[in-house]
């Protein structure tokens, strides 16, 4: 006599499951901070860190009388200038990024176009309609047409 086993198997395994769920939270977590909000907390913290070092040179010139009241107004200074300087250092960041990507197309572009002109210097139906469309392009801005 013949008997068939069917077990049911998961078709993926548990831990597996888990440990994408868990990577899937940890991204989600992590859109939130996005390049912009990364370079402006490092422009922060070089700005911060040159105000310290400028200050430190000012309480090494002190006498050692004035040493404790010269770390608190050191401390002090670091913790007003990372409140007053996030939010300039953020836009500057977000204004940093958004010209480097800009210039960063634009060097893409002109890649391109040199590409495609180098092409069309050796093949003639391309330099054919590279030139159809600039007289059409000529031809619109005649009548007006943008």
């Amino acid at each position: 006599m013949t008997s068939f086993v069917h077990t049911e198997y998961p078709a993926q395994h548990p831990g597996v499951a888990r440990a994408e769920r868990a990577a899937d939270a940890f991204k989600s977590a992590t859109s939130a901070f996005d390049g912009a909000r990364g370079m402006a907390a490092l422009l922060l913290a070089a700005v911060v860190s040159a105000l310290l070092v400028v200050a430190n040179q000012v309480i090494d010139t002190w006498t050692d009388g004035h040493l404790l009241s010269a770390w608190i107004a050191l401390w002090v200074l670091a913790f007003a200038a990372i409140a007053l300087l996030a939010s300039p250092a953020r836009r500057a960041a977000v204004g940093l990024r958004a010209s480097y990507q800009a210039w960063a197309a634009g060097r893409k572009q002109a890649a391109e176009d040199d590409k495609l002109w180098s092409l069309a210097l050796t093949d003639a139906r391309v330099m054919a309609e590279i030139s159809r469309a600039m007289s059409s392009d000529a031809a619109r801005d005649v009548r007006g047409y943008y």
